[in-house]
């Protein structure tokens, strides 16, 4: 039987021995946690297009990190620059949806009724609408339904 412990060395801190290469730019972390990240996650991709897909073209090109550190700062400063314009724009319905989210295992199908005001006061502040990738053509998308198949309460 295996006894609990804490994942970390009591008797120092870690810290990188090396700092960054002077010519990478620095760039805070996006500072929020996956609630909130998976909220607003098909508007940053979305919103961030230009830079995701030269970051990926980029990492196509080279498996070694240090290679595309650049455009991985240019994605962040961009998911950072979504934060704040939603945070500000739309920050109460935004915080609805994340912390139902939250209380709801990160499932977004409980969480529709709240999510269809924050879609939309992202559509209007924004004008980014949610679109799912490889969703049918010319039918609603699983978020727009009104009376879907399987709901959070089973009639």
């Amino acid at each position: 039987m295996a006894t609990h412990r804490e994942a970390k060395n009591p008797t120092f801190s870690y810290v990188e021995p090396l700092p960054w290469p002077k010519d990478v730019p620095k760039v805070e972390e996006v500072g929020t946690t996956s609630a909130p990240l998976k909220s607003i996650a098909f508007f940053f991709g979305q919103f961030c297009k230009v830079y995701n897909d030269d970051f990926m073209l980029c990492k196509n090109e080279n498996r070694d990190p240090e290679h595309c550190l650049l455009e991985g700062r240019r994605v962040t400063r961009c998911a950072q620059d979504l934060i704040q314009k939603i945070g500000d724009k739309c920050g109460k319905e935004w915080d609805a949806h994340w912390q139902c989210l939250e209380m709801n295992n990160q499932e977004y199908m409980p969480c529709r009724k709240v999510e269809r005001p924050l879609n939309k006061c992202v559509l209007e502040q924004l004008n980014l609408a949610k679109r799912i990738p490889g969703s049918p053509e010319g039918k609603p998308q699983i978020h727009e339904k009104e009376n879907p198949v399987i709901s959070r309460l089973q009639k």
